[in-house]
């Protein structure tokens, strides 16, 4: 069964290095810049304070993640106002507020020690069209706390950062992937959220099946009266229920999310665009470039090569 968190999971990758900074007692700042689509941040020890661009400050305490959705540039610090003493650009590349240059933030390990703030930050390469359809209409910055986690994750980052042994960045990235899905787990399921609508139609008894048809086998020629049949309604009562829910009738639905999936496979695979068409329900490549170009303003072949570009360009930076 497909659903959205898991594909979330499967479109986005960690970007750069996982990094750590122990700050001592006093003031510090971290001005986080560059190309940055998804960005997660955690305080395993101390406090701070995380500010997106035009944002008013958000606090954190030991254990809170704060998730920043979008490039705008974010600062991290002790104190609300603190001007940034680190500024850390592309690559993790880090330089000092008058431009001298700092060795990268790298995995270390975060003691904890009396009167020091450590912070754990990551960031994400966002690759997926349904992945984009999750993350719009978030806040720029959302913050869980520590309590409304459902499982100590924050905790077991802190603890294999503290044990330098064979395998341990294979195991923070997972960790770091966890983290970050649990989180926006936590956030999304909130009402008035910012989710798109089809997220939280997922647990409606009714709609929620016919998503789960649609999204696991969306070849198939499904109609209202099938799926209707299949969520144990009748086909008005159905209809109804759906677009009052997601906001738009199940085949405008099911259409949006055909070329959301065509959109990711011309971007992630080398597969032929009549072979990915009637992988996602289409009939042909015909019928899929007509459908690409009305959504997305250009073809199929337009939109693989501008997914590579964009591929190149990001290697570059890294």
């Amino acid at each position: 069964m497909t659903d959205a968190l898991s594909t979330l999971l499967d479109d986005v990758r960690p970007r750069g290095a996982l990094f750590e900074r122990s700050a001592p007692a006093g003031e510090w700042s971290l001005r986080f810049g560059g190309s940055r689509p998804l960005a997660l941040a955690a305080m395993l020890h101390g406090e701070g304070w995380i500010t997106a661009e035009g944002q008013a400050p958000i606090a954190l305490g030991t254990g809170d993640v704060a998730v920043v959705v979008g490039s705008a540039p974010y600062t991290i610090s002790s104190a609300p106002g603190v001007a940034p003493t680190v500024l850390v650009g592309e690559g993790n590349r880090c330089t000092t507020a008058d431009g001298r240059q700092l060795e990268e933030l790298t995995a270390g390990c975060a003691d904890g020690a009396p009167g020091s703030d450590v912070l754990l930050t990551g960031t994400y390469q966002v690759r997926g069209s349904v992945c984009d359809r999750i993350l719009q209409g978030l806040p720029p910055v959302l913050v869980v706390r520590a309590d409304e986690l459902p499982y100590p994750v924050v905790g077991i980052v802190a603890a294999e950062l503290g044990r330098p042994r064979p395998g341990r960045q294979a195991v923070l990235d997972r960790l770091l992937d966890l983290l970050l899905v649990t989180t926006l787990r936590e956030w999304l399921d909130r009402p008035g959220s910012g989710a798109p609508a089809w997220y939280h139609a997922q647990h409606d008894p009714v709609v929620g099946t016919a998503l789960r048809l649609m999204h696991d086998d969306p070849a198939h020629a499904w109609s209202v009266a099938e799926l209707a049949r299949r969520s144990a309604v009748s086909r008005s009562a159905f209809a109804r229920r759906f677009t009052e829910l997601v906001g738009e009738p199940p085949m405008s639905y099911l259409a949006c999310w055909r070329l959301w999936l065509a959109a990711d496979q011309l971007a992630q695979t080398d597969d032929t665009v009549d072979a990915i068409a009637r992988r996602v329900g289409c009939a042909n490549a015909y019928a899929l470039s007509v459908a690409f170009k009305r959504v997305y303003g250009i073809r199929p072949g337009e939109h693989r090569i501008a997914a590579g570009s964009r591929r190149d360009a990001e290697r570059a930076s890294a």
